[in-house]
């Protein structure tokens, strides 16, 4: 497992009982979360700034502390990112991604000359961002215009003025590209478990993501640098994403691992996923 390190305005404070205490910023955040399945006598407090809780119809809602501000911004490495809570219990941030952002921003800064790189399922930039950055020539694919929005605030934070921002099914914008004969250096996808299109496209995650990487993979330039898959659905261990690498793409070494976070309860990590990075650089 990789750990998501140098947050200095996230942490996560406890896990029990389906449930995880975040600070984030100068506020404290309860959360579910669906890997917290151990019971224990922690005791997670009510007094908290932010907390979602599920309804009888499994959707959820917010409650708020009166001093809470809706929207803020934090930091890691002196990147800015915008903190919003979702109806869908989201904060428009995955602070575990942090362990891929240091790897895809070292590759990217020891390649010599300009790397294209395409984001799929994109959501709110934050591997944009960190790649824009890191010197690359971004464009960012998210079917959901309120994620792309939130992804340029990301972009403005940062003073970066040239992501390429699409809004679009990711499968139809892959297609598109491979006719006009585009291609890229890098490839970063973060699909959802399930989603639809802004035409009501849908996507099923252990139905459709080996085809869609064995698609993606033929926009690969002649010398390409990393495809990234990153993954939160539990069925989607870290080596079946390494097998769907070495399936769809033969050169290359991947390498496989589950994502976590730091708690600061003794001996507790909190998994988050899993991704899979196959490199080509020798």
């Amino acid at each position: 497992m990789k750990i998501a390190t140098d947050w200095k305005d996230y942490i996560v404070l406890k896990t029990a009982n389906g449930e995880k205490l975040e600070r984030i910023g100068s506020f404290t955040f309860l959360r579910p979360d669906p890997q917290v399945i151990w019971n224990t006598d922690v005791k997670l407090t009510d007094k908290v700034d932010a907390k979602y809780s599920r309804t009888e119809n499994k959707s959820g809602e917010w409650q708020f502390s009166r001093n809470f501000k809706k929207s803020f911004v934090i930091q890691r490495k002196n990147v800015k990112f915008h903190i919003e809570p979702m109806s869908f219990k989201h904060i428009c941030l995955f602070p575990e991604q942090a362990v891929n952002w240091d790897i895809m921003s070292e590759l990217i800064k020891k390649r010599k000359g300009e790397v294209k790189v395409l984001n799929l399922f994109a959501y709110t930039g934050g591997a944009s961002v960190i790649c824009s950055l890191a010197g690359a020539k971004v464009t960012h694919v998210d079917a959901s215009k309120s994620m792309i929005d939130i992804a340029k605030i990301n972009a403005g934070l940062n003073n970066i003025d040239n992501i390429r921002f699409i809004l679009d099914d990711c499968k139809k914008f892959v297609e598109r590209e491979i006719r006009r004969g585009n291609h890229y250096d890098a490839i970063i996808m973060d699909p959802p478990s399930f989603g639809r299109g802004p035409k009501g496209e849908t996507w099923k995650i252990e139905e459709d993501i080996f085809s869609f990487v064995k698609l993606t993979a033929r926009l690969l330039s002649d010398n390409p640098l990393f495809v990234l898959i990153n993954s939160y659905t539990t069925g989607l261990q870290p080596t079946v994403m390494a097998n769907i690498l070495n399936s769809t793409i033969k050169s290359g070494k991947v390498e496989a691992y589950e994502v976590g976070l730091p708690t600061e309860e003794k001996g507790i990590i909190l998994p988050c996923g899993c991704s899979a990075i196959k490199t080509f650089d020798k």
